[in-house]
């Protein structure tokens, strides 16, 4: 019997297929449970108006006010050469401030008649800057007049629900369609155990969807929520608690170095002393390796603390114990650059079997899927006879043909392109002695994570942390240069650069494009509105940027670029030169972002620097000041200075602390993107948690969710457990847990 038929059944079943394809398309909701999970972002109150003076620029919108007042003005255009264009303005206010809106042509005719002054009704649209004011075009509207049978019903609550909309569909038909499917809330299973949820005094789950969706106040709005809340904490900590469960039963090889191997000599050659911080790692590190279960470690460090140096310490380790260690970095640049730094750093060590050769070193091989085939021949020989202790590469390293002699530590850069099915591939290699044991894994991020995002994202990893720089780290000077208000800042911008290679220094540009796509927006053909040519050009690309600064304020200078789309040879021939000091200044697109190390590069430009987020942008500006030499981050933008997106840049350029702007980064994005969905465009299974704010949540969940795990790991005992673990570790959710 199939225990939630009403929850499972299709929405175009209950509303009908027009709708429902749209709720498919743009939301990701398919079943009538999907639609009770789509829960209200917030809710207006009747006779208290939304704050127009705080709208978020280019995003949906949903507002309650009043026309002050609507004008019809004429105009010429081509369409309509005699001066008979229309164009309606209206201007509506909340008592906190106005926003225009603008309607053109046929669509005039059915607001001018409705949207007389003093009337009253929802607006929901896009919010865009025109001639530097705030305005919805075209917005969808629905009056409020309070008398309409329909209006009455469907706002009886005395707070109005806003769903979080799109274009295709506003707020108020969801709400409909929500108001359609609320009778089947009473048949929801409930995925928390009684005990749990009596003792905790939280709502069954029936009445906390019927509360979220059809609130009388605002107490049964946080009631619901709470409970909500704990449902999404609580499911998702079982299903990170039954990974770290099911680890902990994977048999592996402990590792553990000799007392005069290949770490010992390659200890003896560092030409430095280890931070505080890195030996404390390490030795978290080294007690994992030396247990016969694998290692799950997160290894969170600021650019340029030093990552590198403790994940090879650890590949020696395990080489020294008779294992091999592979590494994975997510692009070709990083692998081949990841080769470069590794070699350099172990010297004659990294030539086993070389004449030269040190008496224990052995062979780093670099494998990606661009090298010819006699070098791929020879390095899948390496490291299928043990010969090459040491394998750096990209995700090529997984293909089936590459066979390992005895792999036992892999080690992923950059986490967040990694997933949970390349993990498994790995594991899959690791055989010692005929049987299937697991490698120890060790992740290495350079985004700092808080605390309750790692217990979240990476709640199946240990976490360790390397927060001190090492010394003669360098600080970085950032500035944000707004181009469109101060001209004159952006031509002294180039001037910095000029300044910093006359001195013997290098220096990046960033732009957010290549330049060279298909899809560029002026040439589809389609004319957009007048009114979104101005705010919307598109972003800065690279060769358009490289070849206007060669010819005009970088002439003279050596400009090249870099971007993902060049052959991998062609972009290590141009990395290669930028590193020996050949090129003075490299234009390129964020695959810059991470691992590259040129410490003679002191300066870099982001241009259109609004167009990145946070932590991206924090990455890129980890590239300067690697050497001895002051770093300098000039953040370009045409943003307003009163636009969200100027305030983060200014928090950017204010601090330097990766976790302080972690968390600026988190408070800004919607909680949601939190574990990355906002990238892969997939819905995020994060509806009313809030990563940051829920800290207490979170970890009382964790702490909940393995004592069940622990007493019943196949929670048979919790049927309305499993189906909710069902329902998040479905496809999409499965890879979201993962690549967080």
């Amino acid at each position: 019997m199939d225990p939630v038929p009403a929850l499972q059944e299709p929405l175009k079943k209950v509303l009908g297929p027009a709708t429902a394809k749209v709720m498919a398309e743009h939301l990701g909701l398919h079943t009538v449970g999907d639609l009770l999970h789509h829960y209200p972002r917030r809710y207006e109150e009747r006779g208290q108006l939304t704050h127009l003076a705080d709208l978020p620029m280019d995003e949906h919108v949903t507002v309650v006010a009043q026309v002050a007042d609507a004008r019809l003005h004429t105009f010429a255009s081509a369409k309509a050469p005699r001066g008979k264009g229309q164009r309606l303005e209206v201007t509506i206010t909340d008592g906190s401030g106005r926003l225009q809106l603008v309607f053109f042509g046929n669509g005039v005719h059915k607001p001018h008649k409705e949207l007389l002054p003093g009337t009253r009704a929802m607006f929901a649209g896009k919010v865009s800057l025109f001639n530097r004011r705030l305005q919805l075009a075209h917005p969808a509207y629905e009056l409020l007049r309070g008398d309409s049978e329909e209006a009455v019903e469907t706002w009886a609550g005395a707070l109005i629900p806003l769903y979080p909309a799109t274009a295709k569909l506003e707020s108020w038909k969801i709400g409909k369609a929500v108001q359609t499917v609320l009778p089947s809330a009473q048949e929801a299973l409930d995925p928390l155990p009684g005990t749990l949820r009596e003792g905790r005094g939280l709502l069954p789950l029936p009445e906390a969807l019927l509360k979220i969706h059809r609130p009388h106040t605002k107490a049964d709005v946080a009631d619901a929520r709470a409970r909500l809340k704990w449902d999404e904490a609580f499911v998702l900590q079982v299903a990170l608690a039954r990974r770290r469960h099911a680890e902990t039963q994977l048999p592996a090889v402990p590792r553990v170095p000799g007392p005069n191997g290949i770490l010992a000599a390659f200890d003896d050659r560092l030409p430095f002393t280890l931070t505080e911080g890195q030996r404390k790692v390490t030795q978290e590190i080294f007690a994992d390796l030396a247990t016969a279960h694998p290692m799950h470690r997160l290894l969170q460090g600021e650019v340029g603390s030093g990552k590198t140096l403790v994940a090879l310490r650890a590949m020696l380790a395990v080489v020294d114990a008779g294992g091999q260690a592979a590494m994975l970095a997510p692009t070709e640049v990083l692998a081949q650059q990841h080769h470069r730094s590794v070699t350099e750093m172990m010297g004659e060590l990294a030539e086993g079997g070389m004449l030269g050769g040190a008496e224990h070193a052995t062979k780093v091989v670099l494998l990606t899927g661009s090298m010819g085939t006699a070098a791929r021949r020879q390095a899948l020989l390496d490291l299928a006879t043990g010969e090459a202790g040491i394998v750096i590469g990209t995700h090529a390293l997984i293909e089936d043909k590459v066979q390992f002699h005895d792999l036992g530590l892999v080690v992923v850069d950059e986490q967040h392109r990694f997933g949970v099915e390349q993990r498994d591939a790995l594991r899959g290699k690791a055989h010692s002695q005929g049987e299937r044991r697991s490698p120890h894994l060790l992740v290495m991020t350079a985004t700092p994570i808080p605390r309750t995002v790692a217990m979240t994202v990476f709640g199946d990893l240990e976490t360790s942390v390397l927060d001190q720089l090492p010394a003669g780290r360098s600080p970085i000077a950032s500035h944000v240069v707004p181009a469109a208000d101060k001209p004159h800042f952006l031509a002294r911008a180039w001037e910095r650069v000029r300044e910093e290679v006359a001195s013997g220094h290098q220096a990046y540009v960033v732009c957010p494009r290549i330049g060279d796509e298909e899809d560029d927006p002026g040439k589809s053909g389609k004319k957009k509105p007048p009114q979104d040519e101005a705010d919307k050009r598109p972003p800065l690309a690279v060769l358009d940027v490289a070849d206007q600064l060669a010819r005009g304020p970088l002439t003279g200078l050596k400009v090249e670029v870099l971007h993902g789309r060049m052959h991998p040879d062609d972009k290590d021939a141009v990395m290669r030169r930028f590193a020996a000091g050949e090129t003075d200044v490299l234009v390129a697109t964020t695959v810059i972002e991470v691992g590259v190390n040129v410490p003679n590069a002191t300066a870099m430009v982001i241009m259109d620097a609004d167009r990145f987020g946070v932590s991206q942008l924090h990455q890129l500006r980890g590239r300067v000041g690697r050497g001895s030499a002051p770093g300098l981050c000039l953040l370009v933008t045409e943003m307003p200075e009163a636009s969200p997106a100027r305030q983060r840049l200014g928090a950017v350029a204010s601090t330097l602390d990766g976790f302080e702007l972690s968390r600026i980064d988190l408070e800004q994005r919607r909680e949601g993107d939190v574990l990355g969905q906002a990238q892969s465009g997939a819905r995020s299974s994060l509806r009313v948690l809030a990563v940051i704010e829920d800290e207490e949540v979170i970890a009382e969940a964790r702490q909940e969710a393995a004592a069940v795990v622990a007493a019943d790991p196949e929670l048979q005992h919790l049927p309305g457990l499993r189906t909710a673990l069902d329902a998040l570790l479905d496809e999409e959710r499965e890879q979201y847990l993962e690549k967080g």
